[in-house]
């Protein structure tokens, strides 16, 4: 599937590995918690590695090893659930956080634009027809009343 990344469309090149599932090679992201149980096996991957965190998760917990991670997916299972914006902000407000923040799932096309404005910068959508318009909307406004967590 195809995702945007930096207002680019492109191929999704990571695979997410479920906690049940047998590690594969090439990029992968895998759930908060089998991050943190599985950490020392994982940091030995062939590949990239990712850390996928939902709504509930504590991302204080991955604090300490974001430098080894370079992708933070935010899974929104709904519509509702603002908690992940906060999460965006955390990592690139107040832990420095470098790497890729992807929003996939279920949100909103017309969120991408305020989740860019706190740290988001890829988008996969749960249904690839949004594309066009999470594109679109990232472009939503010209002028901006408060600073970004991003220039």
């Amino acid at each position: 599937m195809q995702l945007i990344k930096n207002k680019t469309l492109m191929d999704d090149q990571w695979q997410f590995v479920s906690d049940d599932a047998e590690l594969c090679s090439g990029d992968i992201c895998v759930s908060l918690a089998r991050w943190l149980q599985d950490k020392t096996q994982l940091l030995s991957h062939d590949g990239k590695l990712g850390v996928r965190i939902a709504p509930a998760d504590n991302v204080a917990d991955l604090a300490d090893d974001l430098s080894r991670i370079q992708l933070v997916e935010l899974d929104f299972p709904d519509f509702a659930d603002g908690r992940l914006f906060s999460h965006a902000w955390l990592l690139r407000g107040r832990y420095g956080y470098q790497g890729e923040v992807r929003a996939c799932g279920h949100f909103m096309p017309d969120q991408v634009f305020y989740l860019s404005r706190v740290g988001v910068d890829a988008f996969k959508p749960d249904q690839a027809e949004y594309l066009p318009k999470v594109l679109e909307n990232l472009n939503d406004f010209s002028v901006h009343y408060q600073a970004s967590i991003q220039n």
